[in-house]
């Protein structure tokens, strides 16, 4: 799957070496954004991460980031990477036309309406009856242009829902509840988890129908929160924890000039999910949390032990959580319909490009060092492939 040169991934394990005898900050948490097609960057950043003897404590996805969870949860470390291999194996569309042609694009403009028109084979098929007139009664769990049945074998055939249900490493999934505009996460820590609550997490409307959990229906959790990391950060009892989070979508992008530019940047404002301002509300409520903590140190005990004063110290937290934010690439004549590009060579070299991020920041290990006391949550950007999105 992979296309990294042997002598450069030679020197990425050699540079990463450390790590494994290195003392990391905390539980490893693994947050996946949703993004169709672009999660195979998502496959690269376990890949590295498991050669470099790192496996998740806790992995979080949305979409296809649920998806890619389960397929880790859901198996052996020594049988992931290869599972991941198959189930992207799987997606792949193979070129309709020669990708010598001499018209750039041709080939990805006819692979895009291939997608449209006959879906993808182990993913998602076309539902005749959704053309058949938008008031035509479809049914609360068929009411979408595709469906997921595909997906649903796949999966079954590829994740083990009794390892996920072992909680090891923990997996959270998250869906939108259709009646109530209210986000769900489902953790394998408080229930067990079945292929249902990953087919929800990826159900989006209107291409794929929701699909129903304790008799209600859900969607896919990216069209409220499509960066789960509040998951992490809301957690009780939160944890010390080194957070890769994942992110597919471009935050920061140049003024769009064409039509194609502007479908294409609304999809990345659209899905990004507000992160940098996110991130920096928990930079800000966890610096509080450290304040209160110090504060408390300073009383005096018999203060300390008064009912109300405890009340209030509950409020402080001396967790730090340190997060490495990892953005996937934009690829050459890159469009809006990226999402969908499951050609072998988009797969391919995002899943190079997130292999390749994630050993030179594993190289670095930013974490390491002194920081503020007062720093609950301290971010790590790696400037190589957050050029674009500098903030």
């Amino acid at each position: 799957m992979s296309g990294v040169e042997p002598d450069g991934r030679r020197h990425m394990q050699s540079t990463i070496q450390s790590i494994r005898s290195g003392d990391l900050p905390g539980q490893v948490v693994l947050v996946l954004q949703g993004g169709g097609a672009l999660g195979s960057y998502q496959a690269g950043v376990y890949h590295a991460l498991h050669e470099a003897g790192i496996e998740p404590d806790w992995i979080i996805g949305t979409s296809i980031g649920a998806i890619n969870a389960s397929l880790i949860a859901g198996n052996e470390p020594q049988n992931r990477l290869s599972r991941l291999k198959e189930f992207w194996k799987r997606m792949e569309q193979s070129p309709i036309w020669n990708p010598r042609t001499a018209f750039p694009g041709f080939n990805e403009k006819l692979a895009y309406w291939s997608t449209i028109a006959n879906g993808i084979p182990g993913f998602f098929r076309p539902n005749p009856l959704a053309h058949a007139g938008d008031s035509y009664p479809l049914g609360a769990d068929h009411a979408g242009f595709y469906s997921t049945a595909p997906l649903e074998k796949t999966l079954v055939e590829l994740v083990d829902f009794s390892l996920v249900n072992r909680c090891a490493p923990r997996l959270t999934v998250g869906a939108a509840h259709v009646r109530t505009s209210r986000m769900r996460y489902f953790d394998s820590r408080d229930g067990d988890l079945t292929v249902k609550h990953v087919m929800a997490s990826g159900a989006l409307p209107p291409a794929f129908p929701a699909v129903r959990i304790d008799g209600e229906l859900y969607w896919d959790g990216g069209i409220l929160s499509n960066t789960p990391t509040e998951a992490v950060f809301d957690d009780n009892p939160r944890k010390d924890s080194l957070i890769f989070a994942v992110h597919l979508w471009n935050p920061v992008g140049t003024e769009p000039t064409t039509m194609a530019e502007v479908l294409n940047r609304h999809k990345d404002v659209q899905y990004s999910s507000r992160i940098a301002s996110h991130i920096a509300r928990q930079q800000q409520a966890h610096r509080l949390r450290h304040v209160i903590n110090q504060l408390a140190a300073r009383l005096p005990e018999s203060e300390r032990d008064d009912p109300a004063v405890r009340e209030l110290m509950s409020y402080g937290c001396p967790t730090r959580m340190h997060v490495v934010r990892l953005l996937a690439p934009q690829l050459d004549r890159e469009t809006h319909t990226k999402d969908i590009d499951f050609s072998p060579s988009g797969i391919t070299q995002r899943w190079d490009a997130g292999y390749a991020h994630t050993s030179a920041v594993l190289a670095r290990a930013p974490w390491i060092g002194e920081f503020d006391p007062l720093s609950g949550v301290v971010l790590h950007e790696h400037m190589e492939e957050m050029s674009l999105a500098a903030e």
